[in-house]
């Protein structure tokens, strides 16, 4: 069974909800006269009180460090603020001085929504959520601020050198729009307010998933069979034998594929579906409710109205269309599964009437192991850690001519390594690696920018973070592939890290493409050719072709069962944000939608919502991971036509589509490199 997507690509959480480019990042408000003319309001948000009013206070010295530097930052970046509004700036150094403004905000933001998730420390992680909220109130304050919209607007767009400084200036004219700059001043007040409240709501949300950790621990001799014996070691405890399970990745997802126990699997399955709750019912409630209106002030008949307007999709009415006509495509195909999984479950359980939740994932690795010859436990024996990481790196050295090296620098955790991209004896980004799990780390894998790339000017900055075991231990192919796919919006990041405006830079691209390069990057884990670079067990063999030839042949099977699954996901994101929250219950909606699109029932007392934090990042539009696929299946086939390490092909790729970072629309980048507009044809052709 096909893994659930969770990856983020390089977003920065807090900003989710801000649907903006330059507003994404800065906030600004000016009171000064520009030079076409326009008089600019006379508001002016930076105070003698900012820089005096106390800010929070904490008990360990690290974090008090990384507040106070916060701090720091922001009032430097007020007092550019307060140099824009007494100087008068042409049209272009006017735009000069914002990208400059935005990739100082830029840096602390990333770096906060980094320490955030990651930092080992609790009392760093409490100062950089706060820090993040001060710097949520400097966006708030420019979205609406009619100063700066004025001057912007008073731009003569004829004067501009270039078609990416036109997209940067109407970009920012319609997000100022969006974000209600055009309101009374009453309105603008109750929508600076929502946006805080709900970057509040959204920051308690994501606290809420990523620390709530479950488990469950057996007694020695507890039937364990099925379970690699590696795995269970490493949760032994060496005085009493019992085993403890926990709700994390690398924990959760071996259990629920190898072991035979049921119990087991059922009882892990519920602690995994319960985090969140009930810590996150009445956030999540909030966070619908004050989106809603949020919108309705906006002049949106609700949250998925604004969410939709600036993807690729456009309306929630195209979208719902999409999820329902993938549904379609997917449910013949769902349903011929699921019927073998059933029949599978029978010969352990004669009387089974259906197929648990649970036991989709054991009963597809044991339909993959009799049908197809297909071992996970033999497969894995090929994928150490460091075998990967290394196969990885020279998949990506080799594909785009670039070299991957060591980069001596600070990390927030020992075992958190650093490295930096070098294109033609040229450093163009560099990148942190934090991979294996610990406590109060974020729980899923991800991709964060900690800084935008400009060119001429800074290099990107990221960092990938993942939950895979560490040094010779062994990974599972899923594992591998999810390492590729995150690996794909790292080098997104790097190779996009050159456009003039720190809006364009990396994944800064519609939010229903960004996943599409990555998604494509997966296909080459199922490549002889790649594999070969790193696939090796412990004896030095590489995995044998015969073996990479079943499991090629043994991928596709579940495919209907997950992308209706997906399906549930993405209606539940698009209908939790389509409708007025007073009027629904977010329990009683979310059952009702699993058993429309899934074929998986509903498993009493779990709370799959409360956990799904991309309820907050992607809101309404988690539909975006298959529309992206769709896209990414469409590039591959340049790929399948000419060799998956032709050069010529990865660099015309990487030109025409990873480079320009959001200086173009979508669907226009990927016409570039296809010679085409994109189509449906090579997802459909995988159906049938």
């Amino acid at each position: 069974m096909r893994k659930t997507l969770c990856s983020a690509a390089f977003v920065k959480p807090l900003l989710a909800s801000i649907s903006c480019c330059f507003l994404a990042l800065t906030s600004v408000s000016c009171s000064k006269t520009s030079q076409d003319g326009v008089e600019a309001s006379s508001e002016n948000t930076y105070t003698a009180e900012e820089k005096t009013k106390d800010w929070e206070e904490f008990s360990s010295k690290p974090a008090q460090t990384f507040i106070q530097e916060c701090k720091s930052n922001y009032l430097k970046i007020r007092d550019f603020v307060g140099t824009l509004e007494s100087e008068t700036y042409s049209g272009n150094a006017l735009l000069e001085a914002l990208n400059t403004l935005e990739a100082d905000i830029d840096k602390t933001i990333g770096k906060a929504s980094l320490y955030a998730n990651v930092h080992p420390e609790e009392n760093v992680r409490a100062a950089a959520d706060a820090c993040e909220q001060h710097f949520v109130g400097l966006i708030s304050d420019l979205s609406l601020s009619q100063s700066i919209y004025k001057q912007i607007a008073a731009i003569d767009m004829n004067t501009l050198p270039a078609k990416i400084d036109k997209r940067y200036v109407s970009n920012m004219l319609r997000d100022f729009k969006r974000s209600g700059v055009d309101l009374d001043e009453e309105k603008r007040k109750t929508v600076k307010q929502l946006k805080d409240e709900i970057n509040q709501l959204g920051q308690a949300f994501y606290k809420n998933a990523r620390e709530d950790v479950r488990s469950i621990t057996v007694p020695k001799g507890y039937d364990l069979s099925g379970l690699p014996s590696d795995f269970i070691e490493s949760r032994t405890n060496a005085e009493t034998g019992e085993v403890t399970f926990t709700t994390t990745y690398p924990d959760y997802f071996p259990v629920m594929q190898y072991a035979h126990n049921d119990e087991l699997r059922k009882n892990l399955y519920m602690k995994f579906r319960q985090r969140g709750y009930p810590a996150s019912k009445e956030v999540l409630k909030q966070l619908l409710k004050k989106r809603h209106e949020l919108a309705t002030i906006l002049g949106y008949p609700s949250y998925a109205h604004y969410a939709t307007e600036v993807q690729m999709i456009k309306t929630p009415e195209k979208a719902l269309a999409f999820i329902n006509s993938i549904d379609k495509i997917a449910k013949d195909r769902a349903e011929s599964e699921y019927n073998t999984l059933l029949a599978k479950l029978r010969e352990t359980f004669p009387d089974a009437t259906f197929v648990g939740d649970w036991q989709k994932t054991y009963l597809d690795e044991l339909i993959k192991k009799e049908k197809f010859d297909v071992d996970s436990q033999e497969v894995r024996e090929y994928f150490q850690y460091e075998k990967v990481k290394q196969g990885i790196f020279d998949l990506i050295q080799t594909m785009f001519n670039v070299e991957i090296r060591p980069w001596e620098t600070e990390t927030w955790h020992k075992s958190v390594s650093a490295y930096e991209v070098i294109d033609q004896g040229e450093t163009i980004g560099h990148f942190y690696l934090d991979m294996h799990p610990r406590a109060g780390k974020y729980q899923h894998a991800a991709a964060f920018s900690i800084q935008g790339g400009i060119a001429g000017k800074q290099l990107p900055v990221s960092a990938l973070v993942c939950n895979f075991p560490s040094g010779n231990a062994l990974m599972e192919h899923t594992q591998v592939e999810t390492f590729l796919h995150e690996f794909g919006h790292l080098i997104h990041g790097m190779f996009g890290g050159k456009n003039k405006w720190i809006s364009h830079s990396g994944t800064r691209t519609e939010r229903d493409f960004v996943e599409a390069p990555s998604q494509m990057l997966e296909e080459w884990v199922w490549n002889k050719e790649t594999l070969r670079l790193f696939a090796t067990n412990t004896s030095g063999e590489t995995m044998p072709d015969a073996l990479i030839d079943k499991l090629r042949a043994s991928r596709d099977f579940g495919l209907g069962l997950f992308t209706r699954h997906q399906m549930f996901y993405a209606a539940l994101s698009l209908n939790y944000y389509s409708k007025d929250p007073n009027k629904f219950d977010e329990q009683t909606l979310m059952e009702a939608l699993q058993a429309k699109y899934s074929n998986f029932a509903y498993v009493d007392n779990t709370f799959f919502q409360y956990s799904f934090s991309h309820l907050f990042g992607y809101s309404a539009v988690y539909y975006s991971y298959m529309w992206s696929l769709v896209i990414a299946d469409d590039m591959f086939s340049e790929f399948q036509k000419s060799g998956m390490l032709n050069q010529a092909v990865a660099q015309k790729y990487r030109q025409t589509v990873l480079a320009p970072g959001g200086s173009k629309d979508a669907g226009e980048m990927v016409e570039d490199f296809l010679g085409r507009p994109y189509s449906f044809d090579a997802f459909s052709k995988k159906f049938h």
